[in-house]
């Protein structure tokens, strides 16, 4: 984006409904006090005292915050405290018997695997002390590259123990992806497993693994973890000299403790690579007090946790939610945390509400893609399956579209459940703009004001603040304890991406420095925020810039869609044109009358302007393999280019099958 473009993202959204929180579940929120506002406006930024007391500290902080040197502020500064004995150590007591995670494995005949705190944190000691004797040494950096096993938030927790900053490589990256991290963390030491299970296949990840250490530039110590069964996987690998057999190495240190290590708040707890535009891999660096005290503090405010509750969040740990809201916020507070291997649909689409139903979850923590295949595949599935044990619903990874979120409210939450819509990013280590479900008005499609003390604005392209209706461009105007600290080894990235486009980098003054994640945005008469999407995910049609999240709501809002994305595309006249991608729902025709329904919702919705210049239906759409959309290959396929790189895709052939129907 550059500040020269004087026009303004549009907003143009039909005006949203309201729903109340029950008041049953007002009676029993962590935060029912809407006064909570106003008082950490006051007293900010001390009000994060709150989130710093949740935590155990072995050196009390000696000041909330240092701004002296924005963007690179620190907080809780003299303090001293280590993550794995605020997630373990300090529950034994009184929860030493109570399971803090349940693990679901994929096959139906698999043994599911409880850990009790107690069973953890004898593990994760052992695996600590296991670590020390391969080499691990405080500060080392520790790849992990895993699937949803129970060994990789044992070995997150190892390394916490023993100052180890970790580095999660999600599972479905390719071996090249693996490499870069590696080699861009200067990383000696990787923990991974010899396969997986996914629909009921076993895959081979260690040959995967192997391929990438291949493109290592330095000597690497390996763990592999034996998911499959050495006598059962069927793909006959051996270890090599560099590698040792996580049980084995478990085994050599059985009944080991190890004293956690204490780690300065501002050391750093864990490296995670997020996509550059560049094509690099971002390091964005999170540390231990204040990443900790942030995912703590949301987790007790937003998801309503609490120690006695089973909290059920179907993500991936390689990806941030999973760090923050199944592993340590979840942990930290000492509750049970869920984790499940496997994926929504298999062996039936009923998948989850067996899950949900079996361990009683109170929360439901998913991306909107799920709810929107929930959606396509029928209500039908939740027939047999009793769902009142839940309590809290929620949403995170894009914005939420109002059909999607009101089939959410009413099948999932039987119209009883506050649904939390969750802005924030990998950099920003936990939510930001959100509703609390003990105080808030929920407005679907709405993510709901900035959290309390969370200084979260929208502007126009010179960053003046746009009017109630109007939308522009998200920005925070003050730092927050669980913030990106900077990137790894390179300072100057991490000024340009976050902080050159509407600060004075060359002030001293924190207020001068303003914090962009790229994202478009609306903000109503109530302070209520509505992301847009992505900056580059704004078509320009004559003149007029739209957020794709509208079109993309507007088409989904039509009977018989299940599923849309939006794209721009080349036009002589417009400049750019609306091309649209849908999925119909099961026993609905992609007809010509759909068509018309689809371009009239359109208009209806939004104006003429967003008319699509084509509407192509298929089966699918191309998607990573964490669900998110690949809009840049629909706009190959919009402009008739060349396709780009299709190997980060769960469903590569689907583009030409886009392709082929276009031309048909």
């Amino acid at each position: 984006m550059s500040n020269s473009d004087e026009t303004g993202l549009e907003a143009r959204l039909e005006e949203q409904d309201a729903f109340e929180p029950p008041e049953s579940f007002v009676e029993q929120a962590n935060v029912s006090d809407s006064s909570i506002y106003e008082a950490f406006d006051e007293n900010w930024p001390q009000c994060w005292e709150q989130a710093a007391d949740l935590l155990d500290w072995s050196e009390e902080y000696e000041e909330t915050l240092d701004d002296s040197n924005p963007p690179f502020y620190e907080w809780f500064t003299g303090g001293s405290l280590n993550a794995s004995h605020n997630c373990l150590d300090r529950h034994l007591e009184e929860r030493g018997d109570e399971a803090a995670i349940e693990w679901v494995g994929e096959p139906p005949e698999e043994d599911n695997l409880t850990y009790t705190y107690e069973d953890l944190h004898a593990e994760v000691n052992e695996f600590a002390a296991a670590l020390r004797d391969i080499g691990v040494e405080e500060d080392d950096v520790v790849t992990m590259y895993m699937p949803m096993i129970p060994e990789l938030p044992i070995a997150m927790l190892a390394c916490a123990r023993i100052g180890a900053p970790h580095s999660v490589v999600f599972a479905g990256f390719s071996a090249d992806a693996l490499a870069t991290r590696m080699n861009a963390a200067d990383s000696h030491f990787l923990v991974t497993c010899d396969g997986y299970y996914r629909r009921g296949d076993a895959l081979d990840h260690l040959e995967k693994a192997n391929e990438g250490l291949d493109g290592v530039e330095h000597e690497t110590e390996t763990v592999v973890v034996d998911r499959l069964g050495a006598n059962d996987d069927g793909f006959g690998h051996g270890l090599s000299d560099s590698q040792r057999d996580y049980d084995e190495l478990v085994a050599e240190h059985a009944g080991a403790t190890v004293d956690p290590v204490e780690r300065d708040a501002e050391d750093m707890l864990f490296l995670m690579y997020t996509s550059g535009t560049t094509g690099e891999p971002k390091g964005v660096k999170h540390t231990t007090g204040g990443y900790l005290s942030w995912v703590s503090w949301t987790s007790q405010a937003v998801l309503d946790v609490k120690p006695d509750d089973t909290y059920f969040c179907p993500a991936d740990i390689g990806w941030i939610t999973g760090h923050s809201y199944i592993v340590y916020g979840p942990l930290a507070l000492g509750t049970t945390t869920m984790m499940y291997e496997g994926t929504p649909d298999y062996p039936e689409r009923d998948r989850m509400w067996e899950i949900v139903e079996e361990y009683e979850a109170n929360q439901f923590y998913t991306a909107p893609t799920a709810i929107r295949a929930f959606m396509k595949w029928g209500a039908e599935h939740l027939e047999d399956h009793d769902l009142s044990s839940l309590r809290l619903l929620g949403t995170v990874g894009e914005p939420i579209n109002p059909k999607a979120w009101k089939w959410y409210y009413k099948h999932i939450g039987d119209e009883n459940c506050p649904i939390v819509d969750t802005w924030w990013q990998t950099e920003t280590g936990g939510m930001m703009v959100t509703g609390l479900p003990g105080v808030s008005t929920m407005k679907p499609g709405s993510a709901g004001r900035p959290l309390p003390g969370v200084d979260a604005n929208v502007v126009d392209p010179s960053g003046e603040q746009v009017e109630p209706g109007r939308a522009g461009y998200l920005t925070i105007d003050k730092p927050w304890p669980g913030m990106l600290r900077t990137l790894y080894r390179n300072d100057e990235r991490f000024i340009d991406e976050y902080w050159a486009e509407y600060s004075d980098t060359d002030s001293d003054d924190p207020e001068d420095w303003v914090y962009f994640p790229e994202d478009g945005a609306k903000i109503d008469d109530d302070g209520y925020i509505t992301v847009l999407g992505r900056v580059d995910d704004v078509l320009n049609v004559s003149g007029h810039r739209l957020g794709t999240m509208e079109i993309e709501s507007a088409i989904v809002g039509v009977e018989g869609v299940a599923e849309a994305a939006v794209v721009g595309g080349d036009h002589d006249i417009k400049g750019e044109a609306v091309y649209a991608y849908v999925i119909t729902e099961d026993g609905h025709d992609g007809d010509e009358d759909l068509r018309d329904q689809i371009v009239a919702g359109v208009e209806d919705a939004i104006g003429p302007i967003a008319r699509p210049e084509s509407i192509v239906f298929t089966p699918e759409l191309p998607k990573t393999r964490s669900g998110k959309i690949m809009r840049r290959l629909l706009e190959d396929v919009a402009n008739d280019d060349e396709l780009g790189d299709t190997s980060t895709l769960r469903n590569p052939d689907v583009v030409e099958d886009i392709r082929a129907n276009v031309q048909n």
